[in-house]
């Protein structure tokens, strides 16, 4: 039986993760605070305020929906990733996907 390795493609997958996450969750915060401030009232009144903040609502939950979309997706392909490979497939792994 041949030797098993940590499989690079499940390492850089799980890397992905660890760097992506923050970023959407930083997103998230960044848009929410407008949104919270516009629906206190005092930041701008008026028909064009409502249809502003209707936009930024959407915006706002474009946002959030696609970032989970990726994080979702990450995890069912990292789910689908065997944590270890031969050595040989290890090797293939990281010249087709350029991993150092």
């Amino acid at each position: 039986m041949a030797a098993m390795v940590r499989n690079p493609l499940h390492e850089a997958l799980q890397q992905a993760m660890r760097t992506i996450g923050p970023m959407i969750e930083q997103i998230n915060a960044d848009v929410d605070r407008p949104c919270r401030m516009f629906h206190s009232g005092k930041v701008w009144t008026g028909p064009a305020a409502k249809q502003f903040d209707a936009q930024l609502a959407q915006f706002s939950l474009r946002a959030r929906t696609s970032g989970q979309a990726i994080m979702d997706e990450l995890r069912q392909v990292l789910s689908r990733t065997p944590s270890e490979v031969t050595e040989e497939e290890a090797a293939s792994i990281r010249r087709k996907y350029r991993l150092v």
